[in-house]
């Protein structure tokens, strides 16, 4: 949120609006908004498996507890 107020904050200074808006697409991507799309990445699918046959299922596990 702070790089997009810095985008508020620096109208008329085109330098400064270059870099905060930099910083907000750096914040996008970090965020997967930006960038290649979840489901173009080539991970295996694992919809429609029991969570527990999944590779998350160790974790899927101490849910319950």
């Amino acid at each position: 949120m702070s790089s997009r107020r810095a985008v508020r904050d620096v109208k008329g200074e085109p330098d400064a609006m270059a870099k905060a808006r930099h910083l907000v697409n750096n914040a996008k991507v970090a965020l997967v908004e930006r960038g290649p799309p979840w489901w173009e990445v080539g991970a295996p699918d694992y919809n429609r498996h029991i969570p527990k046959n999944t590779p998350d299922g160790d974790w899927f596990a101490t849910l319950g507890k």
